[in-house]
């Protein structure tokens, strides 16, 4: 079994990445065939997406080899994801959605009718998120559950079935 992991978060050490390792240790106790590859969004060199479409029809990201079609393998190899996003304005962070946005033909595919087709049905995955504001306002103002939100968008449209998520608040001190 082969989990992949994405810190989204800048901080190899912070809240996210900490947090990440402690969830990876523990699914990993239980899951002796379990393979973790950590990957860390912010170290990856790829460019943005340029919203040609020809992903759609090719299955394959077009733009040339990078980072984000190194990731595009990991994926479609992997049984399970952890997803981990310090919150950026109710957002994950830019570089992940930068990431995502560059996956979509190894997220879905699509129907004749432009209909989403998930590619990863039966799948799991964890959303891990880290936010500076004090609970219950992280939710009240919707820092958390935006980022969450859209990080779920994601993952459950690629067919993902979503079995945990940690929501980290008040992290200012903790850094």
């Amino acid at each position: 079994m082969k989990v992949l992991v994405l810190n989204g978060s800048p901080r190899k050490n912070g809240n996210v990445a900490k947090t990440l390792k402690r969830e990876t240790e523990k699914f990993q106790q239980k899951h002796d065939d379990c393979e973790i590859i950590w990957k860390d969004v912010c170290d990856f060199n790829f460019g943005f997406c340029k919203g040609c479409m020809a992903c759609r029809s090719s299955g394959k990201c077009v733009m040339p080899e990078d980072d984000a079609h190194k990731i595009a393998e990991e994926l479609s190899g992997c049984s399970m994801i952890f997803v981990g996003t310090p919150v950026y304005w109710a957002n994950m962070n830019g570089k992940l959605k930068a990431l995502f946005d560059r996956l979509v033909a190894t997220f879905m595919a699509e129907s004749t009718h432009g209909i989403p087709k998930p590619l990863h049905k039966g799948k799991k995955a964890v959303i891990v998120t880290s936010c500076t504001t004090p609970f219950p306002f992280n939710y009240l103002c919707g820092q958390t559950s935006g980022a969450v939100r859209a990080v779920k968008e994601v993952l459950k449209t690629a067919g993902f079935k979503i079995i945990k998520k940690i929501n980290l608040s008040n992290t200012k001190k903790s850094r």
